[in-house]
């Protein structure tokens, strides 16, 4: 048996077992009511309501080839764990706090995710002050609980330049019945001086060797039939809805927190972990629903500095990286508001790249009410990881959604 064939047997084999994994939870999971949080107390303007998200999630990572330095992984966990409490004792006022268990590692129990008060007064216009989505990526703006693709591809994936939640000042509104809607922000973030990575974080949850800075962006969409919320899939079939959106940022280092640097600008860590000095980022990106058939499309494009401009290492050539991100990904629900059929394609490149770092996507998703409850399974194909020539890595993914 030659190479491709027995690479082909493998792929079989797994396809076999990602559908056996797939019958099988649905027979287990019974079918229940769409929820979406719970409202415990109400008297006029005053409300609490709790709620949360349970993601179970199974990930088998099987490197193809000897060149991997990943070793092959084969595991459950909870992916996100994260119960959520919002309310108002004022009008116009609400506050939210939100946190994560899936997170929890080492020493690091619990991440906080959402913690913020908001102020709705103004007409179409809010503003939030806490910790709270930089308005940046549409994929990562789009919640976990909603996504086609049990994992966001790399334009939405905070590791490669995008945004997650910072803490800071955040307005969003929209005009013209929401057909134009936008988001501007000015917010404290760090990021993780890794080499093979652009990775953003909030300082809430506290990192001794990320960098500190200030992050300054904002989004604006544009939604020609009317507003499209950022949620993928295509349940309503009967309408059409679009939108196109443009985004941008800067992030400086203020200089608090360079452990990675000596007083002469000389990196001290051979490369791996160099101090980032400024990255700047920029998003095109575009969405249709359909008659049951939905299509995202995204571009991003980040450049970066490290402060000792000779690092070449991972991302980074001679102290600075272009890193590009594309995706496209789309659905179809063969069965109404059940059964959908999924495929994404994603390609992510970097100055310091030999190859070009390829993913393909082909998943089911099965809905018991809607994105609420749902079971999902991924089969991603990867060429090139981390830009090294053949070091492909095939995943997959199969996860139990369960919102409340």
């Amino acid at each position: 048996m030659d190479e491709g064939e027995a690479k082909m047997n493998k792929s079989v084999r797994k396809l076999g077992v990602l559908g056996c994994l797939l019958v099988v939870a649905l027979l287990a999971i019974p079918e229940a009511g769409q929820a979406a949080g719970i409202t415990v107390y109400k008297d006029g303007d005053k409300y609490v309501k709790m709620g949360g998200r349970i993601q179970l999630q199974y990930h088998l990572e099987d490197p193809d080839t000897d060149s991997s330095s990943d070793e092959k992984t084969d595991e459950v966990f909870f992916r996100r764990l994260r119960p959520y409490i919002e309310g108002s004792v004022h009008k116009d006022w609400k506050g939210k706090f939100q946190f994560d268990f899936g997170k929890s590692e080492n020493d690091n129990e619990v991440a906080i995710k959402d913690a913020y008060m908001q102020y709705k007064g103004f007409d179409n216009i809010k503003i939030t002050v806490g910790n709270a989505n930089f308005p940046f990526s549409r994929e990562l703006l789009t919640s976990s609980k909603t996504q086609q693709l049990v994992e966001r591809t790399f334009v939405g994936d905070h590791n490669y330049g995008t945004p997650d939640r910072n803490a800071g000042i955040h307005v969003t509104g929209g005009f013209m019945e929401n057909k134009v809607t936008f988001g501007a922000s000015a917010a404290s973030s760090e990021i993780d001086p890794d080499a093979k990575k652009l990775d953003f974080d909030t300082p809430v949850n506290r990192n001794d060797d990320f960098n500190q800075g200030w992050m300054f962006g904002g989004r604006v969409d544009w939604h020609p039939f009317g507003y499209l919320k950022m949620s993928q899939g295509d349940f309503k079939r009967d309408e059409m809805k679009a939108t196109i959106g443009v985004a941008a940022y800067a992030w400086n280092n203020d200089d608090d927190n360079n452990t990675q640097t000596d007083d002469d600008d000389n990196d001290l860590s051979g490369g791996s972990k160099p101090d980032v000095d400024r990255v700047t980022g920029f998003e095109i990106s575009g969405a249709v629903r359909a008659y049951g058939a939905s299509i995202d499309a995204q571009y991003n494009l980040f450049d970066a500095e490290t402060i000792d401009s000779t690092v070449t290492k991972g991302l980074y050539k001679d102290g600075e990286t272009e890193l590009e991100n594309f995706a496209i990904e789309g659905g179809y629900m063969v069965l109404p508001e059940k059964l959908e059929l999924v495929a994404g394609y994603e390609v992510q490149d970097a100055d310091n790249y030999a190859e070009k770092w390829e993913r393909t996507s082909l998943g089911l998703n099965y809905f018991f009410a809607k994105h609420d409850i749902k079971l999902q399974a991924t089969y991603r194909m990867g060429e090139n990881k981390d830009g090294v020539k053949d070091n492909d890595l095939d995943e997959l993914f199969v996860q139990a959604q369960y919102v409340f």
